[in-house]
């Protein structure tokens, strides 16, 4: 399956501008035969928005899911995007996985919050490993620092990932985790990590870019700048189930051994 990342920040505050991007990024990767378009965290709404995350929430099925549901069936491609997610009174940051047909396929909340600002203003979801299937993948989904804890990571492979989904707000000085940590998850899980970023200064961050695909060798089949961007490469479920036979980890792996991580 082509996959398409779409490295951008939108604009921060202004769902109609980020729906029209992510609009006009869906045309361009279905033009380039992506099957699905990841967008970063928050891609929604913005990250630094401070004092509106609650007034920007929105519910899973709420009003910008038809429309990204009609962005995805209008351009015949899958649709990954990180948004506020409201649930009564609980906000949650969250990333939807929405099919060509229009039809919400996962959502999964945050489990591992990062820094004062999300933990003011999220609740850290409880479910470590939400999946759907995909164009015959088994797709995972995770959000930014979920993904720096290895065993977020081996609770997907042992669950049978594919693909795992990052959408993810990363910034200055962490720029290591895209550029190295994030190939070695993808190997040493045996599967392919899609790490999706935003870009350029926001409020007190600034995002890093270096958004990348990277396949179960631990060879990125994508890689982004630091600027606005839509990179794309392939995932193979033949390619997969070679590196998965060849490469003995998760055989070899002894969970009587084990029990004092937990």
């Amino acid at each position: 399956m082509h996959t398409a990342l779409l490295q951008s920040s939108g604009r921060p505050g202004d769902v109609a501008h980020n729906l029209r991007v992510l609009d006009d990024a869906a045309r361009a990767a279905a033009a380039n035969g992506a099957g699905l378009l990841a967008a970063p965290e928050m891609f929604l709404t913005g990250y630094a928005i401070g004092d509106d995350v609650p007034k920007l929430a929105e519910p899973a099925d709420g009003d910008s899911a038809d429309a990204i549901a009609e962005i995805a069936t209008r351009h015949g491609l899958a649709l990954a995007y990180g948004y506020p997610e409201r649930d009564g009174d609980t906000v949650f940051n969250s990333v939807q996985l929405i099919s060509a047909d229009g039809s919400r396929l996962a959502n999964y909340r945050k489990t591992h919050l990062f820094g004062c600002f999300e933990r003011e203003h999220f609740t850290p979801g409880d479910q470590p490993v939400v999946q759907a299937e995909l164009a015959g993948l088994r797709v995972g989904l995770m959000i930014c620092y979920d993904v720096e804890f290895p065993e977020n990571v081996r609770a997907h492979a042992l669950a049978g990932t594919d693909l795992l989904l990052v959408p993810t707000a990363q910034m200055h000085p962490f720029q290591f985790v895209a550029e190295s940590l994030v190939p070695v998850r993808a190997f040493e899980n045996q599967m392919y990590v899609a790490y999706v970023n935003r870009t350029g200064p926001e409020g007190e961050f600034e995002f890093v870019g270096l958004s990348t695909l990277a396949g179960p060798d631990g060879v990125a089949r994508a890689r982004a700048g630091r600027g606005e961007e839509l990179v794309s490469g392939d995932v193979d479920p033949a390619f997969l189930a070679a590196s998965r036979e060849h490469n003995p980890y998760l055989r070899d792996r002894r969970p009587g051994l084990y029990a004092s991580l937990v």
